[in-house]
Protein backbone atom coordinates (compact mmCIF):
# COMPACT_ATOMS: atom_id res chain seq x y z
CA UNK A 1 0.00 0.00 0.00
CA UNK A 2 1.50 3.38 -0.90
CA UNK A 3 1.47 6.45 1.42
CA UNK A 4 0.40 9.25 -0.04
CA UNK A 5 2.54 11.95 -0.41
CA UNK A 6 0.72 14.91 -1.27
CA UNK A 7 -0.64 17.37 1.48
CA UNK A 8 -4.33 18.16 1.61
CA UNK A 9 -4.11 22.04 0.46
CA UNK A 10 -4.16 24.44 3.70
CA UNK A 11 -7.65 25.67 4.38
CA UNK A 12 -8.39 29.57 4.13
CA UNK A 13 -10.20 29.83 7.14
CA UNK A 14 -11.15 33.25 6.45
CA UNK A 15 -12.53 32.85 2.96
CA UNK A 16 -14.62 30.07 4.22
CA UNK A 17 -16.12 31.81 6.64
CA UNK A 18 -16.86 34.85 4.16
CA UNK A 19 -18.56 33.03 2.10
CA UNK A 20 -20.48 30.80 4.68
CA UNK A 21 -21.79 34.19 5.69
CA UNK A 22 -22.80 35.11 2.27
CA UNK A 23 -24.28 32.10 1.97
CA UNK A 24 -26.11 32.36 4.78
CA UNK A 25 -27.16 35.98 4.07
CA UNK A 26 -28.59 35.18 0.56
CA UNK A 27 -30.35 32.17 2.38
CA UNK A 28 -31.81 33.62 5.76
CA UNK A 29 -31.11 37.37 5.62
CA UNK A 30 -29.16 39.35 7.97
CA UNK A 31 -31.29 38.43 11.28
CA UNK A 32 -29.99 34.66 10.19
CA UNK A 33 -26.21 35.30 10.01
CA UNK A 34 -25.06 34.83 13.87
CA UNK A 35 -21.68 33.03 14.62
CA UNK A 36 -23.41 30.12 15.40
CA UNK A 37 -25.31 29.22 11.80
CA UNK A 38 -21.89 30.66 10.31
CA UNK A 39 -19.86 27.62 12.53
CA UNK A 40 -21.90 25.21 11.39
CA UNK A 41 -21.93 25.91 7.60
CA UNK A 42 -17.85 26.36 7.92
CA UNK A 43 -17.73 24.21 9.65
CA UNK A 44 -15.51 25.49 12.75
CA UNK A 45 -16.00 27.27 16.07
CA UNK A 46 -17.36 30.08 16.90
CA UNK A 47 -14.04 31.79 18.22
CA UNK A 48 -12.27 30.70 14.93
CA UNK A 49 -14.76 33.35 13.48
CA UNK A 50 -13.20 36.15 16.42
CA UNK A 51 -9.74 34.81 15.33
CA UNK A 52 -10.34 36.41 11.97
CA UNK A 53 -12.97 39.13 12.37
CA UNK A 54 -13.58 41.51 15.38
CA UNK A 55 -17.01 41.58 15.31
CA UNK A 56 -20.60 41.53 12.69
CA UNK A 57 -19.16 44.82 10.74
CA UNK A 58 -16.26 43.63 9.94
CA UNK A 59 -17.13 40.48 8.95
CA UNK A 60 -19.99 42.13 6.61
CA UNK A 61 -17.62 44.44 5.37
CA UNK A 62 -15.74 41.49 4.12
CA UNK A 63 -18.51 39.94 2.21
CA UNK A 64 -19.14 43.39 0.54
CA UNK A 65 -15.36 43.67 -0.56
CA UNK A 66 -15.71 39.87 -1.78
CA UNK A 67 -18.38 41.65 -4.27
CA UNK A 68 -16.53 44.73 -4.88
CA UNK A 69 -14.74 43.25 -8.19
CA UNK A 70 -18.01 43.51 -9.83
CA UNK A 71 -17.97 47.15 -9.43
CA UNK A 72 -14.21 47.92 -9.27
CA UNK A 73 -13.06 46.35 -12.16
CA UNK A 74 -14.94 48.66 -14.69
CA UNK A 75 -14.67 52.01 -12.77
CA UNK A 76 -10.85 51.86 -12.61
CA UNK A 77 -11.51 50.64 -16.68
CA UNK A 78 -12.89 53.98 -16.83
CA UNK A 79 -10.09 55.97 -16.34
CA UNK A 80 -8.07 54.11 -18.37
CA UNK A 81 -10.42 54.89 -21.18
CA UNK A 82 -10.69 58.19 -21.54
CA UNK A 83 -10.26 59.25 -25.16
CA UNK A 84 -10.59 55.72 -26.26
CA UNK A 85 -13.88 54.02 -27.61
CA UNK A 86 -16.90 56.57 -27.07
CA UNK A 87 -18.11 57.62 -23.44
CA UNK A 88 -21.54 56.56 -23.80
CA UNK A 89 -20.17 52.65 -24.35
CA UNK A 90 -17.41 53.51 -21.52
CA UNK A 91 -20.07 54.95 -18.70
CA UNK A 92 -22.76 51.90 -19.97
CA UNK A 93 -19.65 49.30 -19.05
CA UNK A 94 -19.35 50.74 -15.75
CA UNK A 95 -23.28 51.53 -15.11
CA UNK A 96 -23.53 47.35 -15.99
CA UNK A 97 -20.80 46.53 -13.24
CA UNK A 98 -22.30 48.57 -10.80
CA UNK A 99 -25.87 46.88 -11.47
CA UNK A 100 -24.14 43.74 -11.07
CA UNK A 101 -22.80 44.78 -7.40
CA UNK A 102 -26.01 46.47 -6.54
CA UNK A 103 -27.91 43.14 -7.26
CA UNK A 104 -25.50 40.98 -5.25
CA UNK A 105 -25.01 43.40 -2.38
CA UNK A 106 -28.61 45.78 -2.22
CA UNK A 107 -30.49 42.57 -0.14
CA UNK A 108 -27.81 42.87 2.20
CA UNK A 109 -27.33 46.73 2.79
CA UNK A 110 -30.87 47.22 2.76
CA UNK A 111 -31.37 44.79 5.46
CA UNK A 112 -28.74 47.08 7.76
CA UNK A 113 -32.06 49.00 8.67
CA UNK A 114 -33.49 46.57 10.81
CA UNK A 115 -30.76 46.53 13.01
CA UNK A 116 -30.21 50.43 14.09
CA UNK A 117 -26.74 49.26 16.43
CA UNK A 118 -25.44 47.54 13.15
CA UNK A 119 -26.23 50.08 11.14
CA UNK A 120 -24.64 52.47 12.82
CA UNK A 121 -21.25 50.65 13.54
CA UNK A 122 -21.21 50.19 9.62
CA UNK A 123 -21.25 54.40 9.39
CA UNK A 124 -18.60 54.42 11.27
CA UNK A 125 -16.43 52.25 9.46
CA UNK A 126 -17.51 54.49 5.97
CA UNK A 127 -16.35 57.38 7.95
CA UNK A 128 -13.23 59.55 6.40
CA UNK A 129 -12.90 56.83 3.96
CA UNK A 130 -13.85 56.97 0.05
CA UNK A 131 -15.56 53.79 0.48
CA UNK A 132 -19.61 53.55 -0.09
CA UNK A 133 -21.16 55.19 -2.83
CA UNK A 134 -19.06 58.40 -3.12
CA UNK A 135 -16.06 56.51 -4.14
CA UNK A 136 -17.82 55.35 -7.56
CA UNK A 137 -19.32 58.63 -7.95
CA UNK A 138 -16.05 60.28 -7.42
CA UNK A 139 -14.74 57.69 -10.40
CA UNK A 140 -17.03 58.46 -12.71
CA UNK A 141 -17.29 62.27 -12.46
CA UNK A 142 -13.18 61.99 -12.76
CA UNK A 143 -14.04 59.51 -16.00
CA UNK A 144 -16.06 62.63 -17.61
CA UNK A 145 -14.15 65.34 -16.63
CA UNK A 146 -11.54 63.77 -18.31
CA UNK A 147 -13.79 63.58 -21.23
CA UNK A 148 -14.80 66.99 -21.22
CA UNK A 149 -11.14 68.60 -21.40
CA UNK A 150 -10.72 66.29 -24.91
CA UNK A 151 -14.87 67.53 -25.55
CA UNK A 152 -15.53 64.60 -26.25
CA UNK A 153 -18.82 65.16 -23.28
CA UNK A 154 -20.31 68.75 -23.74
CA UNK A 155 -18.76 71.31 -20.79
CA UNK A 156 -21.97 71.94 -19.54
CA UNK A 157 -22.62 68.46 -18.26
CA UNK A 158 -22.31 68.22 -14.23
CA UNK A 159 -20.21 65.61 -14.53
CA UNK A 160 -20.64 64.79 -10.40
CA UNK A 161 -24.72 64.53 -11.39
CA UNK A 162 -24.15 62.50 -13.93
CA UNK A 163 -22.14 59.96 -11.82
CA UNK A 164 -24.64 60.73 -9.03
CA UNK A 165 -27.51 59.89 -11.24
CA UNK A 166 -26.05 56.86 -12.78
CA UNK A 167 -24.97 55.66 -8.93
CA UNK A 168 -28.78 55.83 -7.74
CA UNK A 169 -30.02 54.39 -10.77
CA UNK A 170 -28.32 50.99 -10.44
CA UNK A 171 -29.09 51.19 -7.03
CA UNK A 172 -33.04 51.76 -7.40
CA UNK A 173 -33.31 49.30 -10.22
CA UNK A 174 -31.88 46.59 -7.72
CA UNK A 175 -33.69 47.89 -4.90
CA UNK A 176 -37.14 47.67 -6.42
CA UNK A 177 -36.31 44.77 -8.36
CA UNK A 178 -35.58 42.96 -5.41
CA UNK A 179 -38.68 44.66 -3.55
CA UNK A 180 -41.21 43.72 -6.22
CA UNK A 181 -39.44 40.81 -8.14
CA UNK A 182 -40.05 43.30 -11.38
CA UNK A 183 -37.70 45.51 -13.48
CA UNK A 184 -39.24 48.96 -14.10
CA UNK A 185 -40.24 49.75 -16.82
CA UNK A 186 -37.99 52.31 -19.10
CA UNK A 187 -35.18 52.28 -16.68
CA UNK A 188 -32.64 50.76 -19.54
CA UNK A 189 -29.17 51.61 -18.99
CA UNK A 190 -28.61 52.48 -23.04
CA UNK A 191 -31.33 55.10 -22.87
CA UNK A 192 -30.70 56.38 -19.54
CA UNK A 193 -26.62 57.14 -20.33
CA UNK A 194 -27.46 58.29 -23.61
CA UNK A 195 -30.06 61.12 -21.78
CA UNK A 196 -27.64 62.30 -19.56
CA UNK A 197 -24.94 62.73 -22.05
CA UNK A 198 -27.50 64.56 -24.55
Amino acid sequence: MQRKTEREPKRNRKAEIVEAADRLLRERGLSGVTTRAIAEAVPCSEGAIYVHFSGRVELLLAVLEQSLPEMLVPLHALEENIGKQTPERNLLTALQGLQRFHDRVGPMLSSLFAEPPLLESFHKSLDGRAKGPRGGISRIARYIEGEQKLGRIPEDRNAEMIASVLMSASFFRSFSTALTGQTIPGLNHRDLVKSLLG
